[in-house]
């Protein structure tokens, strides 16, 4: 198989083609023809070697990408539900290997797009987002219907999964914010009902509480985040984007402030439980299909995979951005 691989933590340009043996499904696997990857900020983090650290991450050589879309190629020992040549979509893989034209997958966090008319493209752009956001939001933030959302980093790919996800189970108000006044046309085509920037939006709430915040950002919106919960807020943390580091919260100030911060990482937490991820997918799935869940797509060749890094960590990208394989 053909493939982008990252010979060594650095910059964008140790993302070099390699030619490597086509892996074979194991026990619970399937094998995929690959015809889309989405290129993630976290793929960014895994070049760069920041998590580098941390237990079980990838260190070089190693083909990054998380999330596929194509066809099955090859069922391993003891998959049902799937046949070959089935489109399929993947969720956030903890074993990588998305940049190349085949990708290993957990049959588990495997879903079909037989019959659901959505375009592969949009499937892995979004659909892993999407789970990711039905799970944060029933499972960690326990959102109830006429809740309030605040959304930071609006116009990011995960981020923009939130809107659509958050209405479908019954939120009021979906309230974004963006860096700058300019970005906020980027949410144009996303189901917020207002989009603040993010240095004024405190004071453009104007007292109005919000009952979840959604951020994946970090760092100086965190902080600031807390001056706009309702009583028993939620505040889930889902990455740190900024370049700014956190400032610690004490567990008094949330006790006095009667707030939680709940953190979710979808790939451990689904490698932890994966029957939770089929009934979010299904969510989702009829969402996409509907079209009330969208997003704006960069495509670029896989050979472009430096490319896309490049434009990727520069916050060119209003949305994601997907490889043709």
């Amino acid at each position: 198989m053909h493939a982008m691989t990252i010979s060594e933590f650095g910059g964008p340009q140790v993302l070099v083609p390699v030619d490597l043996p086509d892996p074979k499904p194991g026990a619970g696997q399937i094998s995929i023809d690959t015809s889309h990857a989405a290129v993630g900020l976290v793929d960014v983090f895994f070049r760069r070697g920041d998590l580098a650290d941390r237990p079980g991450f990838p260190r070089p050589p190693f083909v990054p990408g998380l999330e596929v879309a194509g066809t099955v190629r090859e069922l391993g020992e003891g998959v049902t539900g799937f046949q070959v040549g089935e489109p399929v979509v993947t969720l956030s893989q903890m074993s990588l290997g998305g940049y190349a034209t085949v990708t290993l997958a957990e049959a588990a966090m495997t879903v079909s797009l037989k019959g659901s008319g959505v375009d592969p493209a949009q499937a892995v752009a979004v659909l892993p987002n999407a789970v990711t956001a039905h799970l944060a939001l029933t499972r960690v933030a326990h959102l109830r219907e006429g809740e309030s959302v605040l959304v930071h980093g609006a116009a990011g790919g995960l981020a923009a999964a939130f809107p659509a996800v958050a209405r479908s189970l019954g939120a009021s108000r979906i309230t974004g914010t963006v860096t700058a006044q300019a970005r906020i046309a980027d949410t144009a085509h996303l189901d917020y009902d207002e989009v603040l920037t993010s240095d004024r939006f405190v004071a453009a709430l104007d007292g109005r509480p919000v009952d979840v915040v959604v951020d994946p950002v970090g760092g100086e919106v965190r902080t600031a985040s807390l001056d706009v919960l309702a009583p028993l807020g939620r505040i889930l943390l889902l990455g740190h984007a900024a370049r700014t580091p956190d400032t610690p919260v004490t567990g008094d100030e949330l006790w006095g402030r009667n707030a939680g911060m709940l953190g979710f990482a979808v790939g451990p937490y689904l490698q932890a439980d994966p029957s939770a991820a089929q009934p979010a997918a299904a969510h989702v799935i009829a969402l996409l299909a509907d079209g009330r869940l969208t997003q704006r797509i960069d495509e670029l060749p896989l050979a472009e995979a430096a490319e896309a890094h490049r434009r990727l960590e520069a916050r060119e990208v209003p949305g994601r951005i997907v490889l043709t394989i």
